[in-house]
């Protein structure tokens, strides 16, 4: 095991499985089903829950808030469900914990803003992550991008493929400053081969990697900002919500 120091603290890593804190550290007697929808949807996973009349098997409660975890039965199969707070470090932090207690195949859902001219609602892939955010380089040495998992991309493929979608793989850049997106780094951004933004994909690929977990995500188009001078939020997405959880629910089944 090794400590990687560096004159930037972001780019420090310790490669040790173990921490002063683990995620299982309560010992709570609890087993999450092995398949889990981690969705930024958190009203829709609420509707789905009502519907499939989920139990609750615990909640991870942080200071703020406390997030239950659902288990449906799908058409014979156990799914958790949980929603996912917005941020690649809380959302990180949950992902962690849910692997610990049990999930191992993994497909969470949520918008992104598009860098380049994408119409609203477009279903999109994320093949790689750049990493401009924290959280992930706790979990993997540093790197300009991280790869999203094979096995889930191929999953994720065959729900799209199934459902007569029409989809395009991407690269996704994964920020922390949801308001430092100025108008030279989009389009460095995009220039290095990124076409949406988003908040959270590196720092999930991340944690999975690391835990030996299957993690992807499916991604739908809702803000633009593809014309620096005129952003346009549009109605953000809101009419994929729905959906979107389904293709995720559709594509864990199909690990």
């Amino acid at each position: 095991m090794s400590l990687f120091k560096n004159e930037f603290p972001i780019l420090e890593y310790d490669d040790s499985k173990d921490s002063v804190i683990m995620p299982d550290h309560e010992k709570l007697e609890i087993v999450i089903p092995k398949k889990c929808v981690f969705s930024f949807l958190a009203d829709k996973i609420d509707e789905i829950a009502k519907k499939y009349k989920a139990e609750i098997i615990w909640s991870f409660d942080s200071i703020t808030k406390s997030y239950p975890v659902y288990k449906i039965n799908y058409d014979g199969i156990e799914i958790a469900l949980m929603q996912a707070p917005v941020g690649a470090a809380a959302s990180a932090q949950i992902l962690d914990w849910l692997i610990f207690y049990g999930a191992r195949e993994i497909i969470s859902t949520g918008s992104c803003g598009n860098l380049t001219d994408i119409n609203e609602n477009t279903f999109l892939v994320p093949t790689q992550a750049l990493r401009d955010e924290g959280a992930s380089y706790h979990y993997l040495k540093p790197s300009r991008f991280v790869n999203i998992n094979k096995k889930a991309l191929k999953a994720i493929e065959k729900t799209l493929i199934d459902n007569n979608l029409s989809y395009e793989e991407v690269k996704t850049w994964s920020t922390d400053g949801f308001f430092r997106e100025t108008g030279d780094m989009v389009s460095y951004r995009i220039n290095e081969g990124c076409k949406v933004v988003e908040m959270e994909c590196s720092a999930l690929a991340a944690v999975a990697e690391f835990r030996g977990a299957t993690w992807g995500e499916i991604l739908y188009t809702a803000d633009s900002l593809s014309d620096l001078a005129n952003y346009d939020q549009r109605n953000f997405g809101r009419d994929s919500e729905e959906y979107a959880l389904k293709l995720a629910i559709e594509a864990v089944i199909n690990i």
